[in-house]
């Protein structure tokens, strides 16, 4: 009998380790985002921190504050520390490049999430499909201008994500061809934005459209149009956190946001990193697909 009872224990201890294989290893998962002053990254976080008690796995996350050097030194003191995975969201897709390439020198896998990494290999990337959002935003800009107008894009090309977005509203774009891009110009932050779509407004009165790459981008546009009392142009943002929809039910100019679904790629990419760390297929390519909101 007794051994009939251990036998038993011993086959639901293994099935438990099977079901639940975190338990066993406690593993240690490191995560450097690019910013908590976003509401998609305060999402983004949540959902992370969620899933990893789900899944009994340690998480400590390093905020970067939009900063190169303090996400280089983050993933320089997980590496020190020995954690198991490091997941990423880069302030820069390229800078980032040395933190992965030492990372995974030391046999820690990296995943990036939100932001792809560019130039280098990571086991996995979890995303939004931002060139399949942009296409969305483009056509629907065509559709918004009856097939004519000009047009204005605030860019971040230090971002890759924010690179796929633009190339795809520009691609969707293409289907109206009489709605001409007149400015691309940058602006990181909101501040920057503002300073950007007045810049806009002042060169080209006449404007049309305007594309914000993020809810910043497309929440000072709205307030540069306000300001110039132009009340014809037709704004679209990308990320769509409650703000964003919000202003676009309110805001006369505002007219549609492409949303991303942070909380979903939050908890995908904690699941990508322990599939991993148990020896799991993981796809490559993680994608999040994006929705659009349009006024109630």
């Amino acid at each position: 009998m007794k051994k009939v009872q251990l036998l038993t224990s011993g086959l639901v201890l293994a099935i438990s380790m099977f079901t639940h294989p975190a338990i066993a290893k406690d593993y240690q998962i490191g995560a450097s985002l690019l910013t908590q002053q976003h509401p998609f990254y305060i999402e983004l976080a949540n959902a992370m921190k969620k899933e990893a008690e789900k899944d009994h796995v340690k998480l400590n996350i390093a905020i970067a504050n939009q900063d190169l050097n303090k996400q280089l030194s983050d993933v320089e003191d997980f590496i020190t520390r020995k954690v198991d995975a490091v997941i990423i969201s880069p302030v820069d897709s390229k800078g980032v490049q040395a933190a992965i390439i030492k990372a995974e020198k030391a046999g820690i896998p990296v995943i990036t999430v939100d932001v792809a990494a560019e130039g280098v290999p990571v086991m996995a990337h979890v995303a939004t499909d931002n060139y399949a959002g942009g296409v969305m935003a483009g056509k629907l800009m065509g559709q918004l201008l009856n097939g004519k107008g000009q047009v204005g894009i605030i860019d971040y090309p230090a971002l890759q994500s924010v690179v796929a977005r633009v190339d795809g509203f520009k691609a969707g774009l293409s289907a109206t061809p009489d709605v001409k891009i007149v400015s691309v110009q940058t602006g990181m932050t909101r501040a920057e934005a503002l300073t950007v779509a007045q810049n806009m407004l002042q060169a080209h009165p006449d404007l049309d459209g305007l594309f914000g790459f993020g809810d910043d981008a497309a929440l000072a546009a709205v307030i540069a149009a306000k300001s110039a009392h132009n009340d014809k142009i037709k704004i679209i943002g990308f990320d769509g956190m409650p703000e964003a929809r919000a202003a676009v039910d309110a805001e006369k100019t505002f007219a549609a946001v492409i949303r991303q679904y942070p909380n979903q790629m939050g908890t995908k990419a904690i699941d990508a990193a322990v599939d991993l760390l148990n020896g799991q297929p993981v796809e490559k390519l993680i994608p999040v697909a994006p929705g659009i909101y349009v006024k109630k």
